[in-house]
């Protein structure tokens, strides 16, 4: 496989579940502690030797670009009144990456923002990351997957979670027979089955190693659930010919579209900042004596 540079990061998604805050903010840039959700992501792409973000966003989306680009004015103020901390955080995030934006006019689907991304992308194997999933490990997970494509001669990966069966409903689930502990070579992919119809409980979570030839495939595929362009419809066809795999990734995944899942992400990345660990851990105490939210 050739090295992934690129990333694409569909974030062109109205985040209903989060009103009426995102009417203004984009939900990609609702907080976990003083970072923005999006960042986490950005950051484990660049930490796999990413080099390219491409935002595929929508209208009231652009302080997703703005985040990672230089502020001159602030900037200059920061270094005017001897912050000199906060300047070194500002820089470090206008350094992370070089990212790009592209407009998806509709809202036709994920398979349909991964196509909008095409022109950025070239003819080259690129990444795919959601925003609404955050991974922390030790090796990024999407890391893990350029590897397990590159050892096993995949064309395209997908990052696997097994979850429990009256869960499928929420998913895309993979069919397929596992090579090793971990690795599937996936036969087919089913979006969002009934338990009862689901071929396994592995699904398929935010991550995506995918080459160049599925912009052809999308260009082809014809709206499948909810009337919208499938990511996994289009993967399928490389899955009959043999070329998917899926990989278990060691990590622990955060759902952030939710705000349960939101609030997790929040207390499990405060909690291992050495100077919020004592904090986080008092809230917890008053939480559990009933103290919060009397």
């Amino acid at each position: 496989m050739p090295a992934v540079r690129t990333a694409v990061m569909p974030v062109a998604g109205l985040g209903t579940r989060f009103l009426p805050v995102t009417k203004a903010v984009p939900k990609e840039m609702l907080p976990i502690g003083d970072r923005p959700c999006i960042e986490y992501v950005v950051a484990e792409a660049v930490a796999a030797g990413i080099e390219r973000i491409v935002f595929v966003s929508s209208r009231g989306k652009d302080a997703l670009v703005d985040y990672f680009d230089r502020s001159p004015a602030l900037e200059a103020h920061l270094r005017e009144a001897g912050k000199v901390d906060l300047l070194a955080e500002v820089l470090r995030v206008a350094k992370m990456a070089e990212v790009v934006s592209v407009r998806q006019g509709e809202a036709l689907g994920l398979g349909h923002a991964v196509l909008t991304a095409a022109p950025a992308v070239g003819n080259e194997p690129f990444a795919v990351l959601l925003g609404d999933d955050v991974v922390d490990a030790q090796v990024p997970a999407i890391g893990q997957l350029i590897a397990a494509g590159a050892a096993s001669g995949a064309e395209a990966v997908v990052a696997l979670m097994e979850v429990p069966r009256a869960d499928t409903r929420r998913y895309g689930v993979c069919a397929g027979t596992f090579e090793q502990p971990g690795r599937m070579r996936v036969r087919a992919m089913v979006e969002k089955p009934e338990p009862e119809v689901a071929p396994s409980n592995f699904a398929i979570v935010g991550r995506y190693v995918l080459p160049a030839r599925i912009f052809e495939v999308l260009r082809h595929t014809p709206r499948g659930r909810g009337g919208e362009i499938q990511l996994t419809d289009a993967i399928a066809v490389l899955a009959a010919e043999g070329a998917v795999i899926g990989e278990v990734f060691a990590g622990q995944r955060f759902d952030t579209g939710d705000l349960l899942g939101l609030l997790r992400a929040s207390l499990h990345f405060s909690a291992k900042r050495p100077e919020l660990r004592a904090g986080v851990d008092a809230m917890v105490q008053e939480l559990l004596r009933g103290d919060i939210g009397r």
